[in-house]
């Protein structure tokens, strides 16, 4: 199973994201993250066992935390448009690094894809995005993109 931690935006976060994503998409075509599938992916197993990472995520004994949404990017690379705080707060790169995130955590929301270059992106919308738990989800590649199955949510402390 492809597998990964993610935290989900409450839903009027979601919906302002999602909004967001549509008047960006005038700036640099792409295709939109669906509202219901927009979320912060804290550490990608890809195929990993699912009772291993159930057992991962039991033992995780973090605080609560959040971050803001300050800052909106073009990444070349992938070709993505995200949006995310200007600095990953430390308490979010630790619960990163706890689900077993190896690679330097950058917290970044994708919001489009296949976009290209934008002259200049608008200001994301100044929201809070609490995290209180996180979720291990499943991922099946599809032609519409992936479709996620939630398979366990953690509360934080």
């Amino acid at each position: 199973m492809r597998l990964f931690f993610a935290s989900w935006p409450p839903a009027a976060v979601a919906e302002a994201l999602s909004r967001w994503a549509e008047g960006a998409r005038q700036a640099c075509g792409g295709r939109a993250t669906p509202r219901e599938r927009i979320h912060l992916t804290l550490a990608f197993l890809g195929e990993a066992d699912v009772h291993a990472a159930k057992r991962l995520a039991q033992a995780i004994r973090l605080p609560r935390c959040g971050f803001l949404l300050e800052q909106s990017r073009y990444w070349a690379h992938n070709r993505i448009v995200w949006v995310g705080p200007a600095e990953t707060p430390p308490a979010l790169a630790a619960l990163a690094a706890a689900l077993g995130e190896r690679d330097r955590f950058a917290a970044h929301v994708t919001l489009l894809r296949k976009a290209r270059k934008p002259r200049a992106l608008p200001a994301p919308p100044a929201l809070d995005w609490p995290v209180g738990e996180f979720t291990l989800v499943s991922s099946v590649p599809g032609p519409q993109g992936p479709a996620y199955e939630v398979l366990g949510r953690y509360a934080l402390l």
